[in-house]
C-alpha cells in the first residue's frame, strides 16, 4: 500500500504552499506528490494522468480539498468512482473528514461519503458558474457604458499619410513599411484599409499587388 498526494493550483493562483505544507503534515513522502497548475473544469492534465497510472488497488490518494481535485461536477463524480471503485484506491479529503473512504467501509459510510461528495461538488460546480455569469453580466454591463476591452489602439507612425501614399502607389511593399515603422504587418494593413478607404483615386488592386 502506498500514499499518493495531488495538488492543483489554477495559473491565476500560483500559491501551492497550503497544501504542500497540509500533505506533509500527512506524511505523504514528496516524491508521491503529483502537482498541476492548471483550471479544474476538466482532467486533462498531465501530472493528474501520470498520478493515475501510478495508483493501485489499495492505495490511498490524499488531496487537500475537493475543489482542488476538480471543480466539474459530473467529472469529480466519474473520476471518483474510477479511483475507489475501478481501481480500488481509497480518497481521504483532509478538509472535509466525512469524505474518507478508509474509514467508510460499511454500508452507510460509504451512502454518506457519497452523498457529502455530491453536495459538495454540485456547490463548487455551482459557484464556478455563478462566478462565469457575473463575469459576463460585468463585461456586458460595461460594454453598454462605452468601456474598451482590450490593448489601447497603436499610434500611427509619423508621416503616416504620406507612408500610405507612398504604398498605394506601388512604390514600396507592405513588408517593407513594416520594417521601416517597426509596426507589424498586420496592424499596417489594417490601417491602410481604413486610409484608403479616404484615398479612393489611387486603383483597389494595388493593396494585393503591394503586399
Amino acid at each position: 500500500m502506498a500514499q499518493y498526494g495531488y495538488i492543483r493550483v489554477s495559473t491565476r493562483e500560483q500559491n501551492e504552499r497550503r497544501q504542500q505544507d497540509a500533505l506533509r503534515a500527512y506524511r505523504i513522502p514528496d516524491k508521491n506528490v503529483f502537482m498541476d497548475k492548471m483550471s479544474g473544469k476538466d482532467f486533462e492534465r498531465p501530472e493528474y494522468i501520470r498520478m493515475m497510472k501510478r495508483l493501485k488497488k489499495g492505495d490511498i490518494l490524499v488531496v487537500k480539498s475537493i475543489d482542488r481535485l476538480g471543480r466539474n461536477y459530473g467529472d469529480v463524480m466519474e473520476q471518483w468512482r474510477i479511483i475507489t471503485k475501478e481501481k480500488g484506491v481509497d480518497i481521504k479529503v483532509l478538509d472535509m473528514p466525512l469524505l474518507d473512504t478508509t474509514q467508510a467501509k460499511d454500508l452507510l459510510g460509504t451512502f454518506i461519503a457519497d452523498l457529502v461528495l455530491q453536495l459538495l461538488s454540485f456547490v463548487a460546480e455551482n459557484e464556478r458558474s455563478t462566478i462565469r455569469q457575473r463575469q459576463a453580466e460585468g463585461i456586458a454591463s460595461a460594454k453598454a457604458r462605452g468601456v474598451k476591452f482590450g490593448r489601447p489602439a497603436r499610434p500611427n507612425p509619423k508621416n503616416f499619410d504620406k507612408l500610405c501614399e507612398r504604398w498605394l502607389k506601388g512604390g514600396i511593399t507592405l513588408r517593407q513599411l513594416a520594417a521601416e515603422t517597426g509596426m507589424p504587418p498586420s496592424t499596417l494593413y489594417r490601417k491602410m484599409q481604413k486610409h484608403k478607404k479616404t484615398a479612393p483615386k489611387y486603383a483597389a488592386n494595388t493593396i494585393l499587388s503591394n503586399i
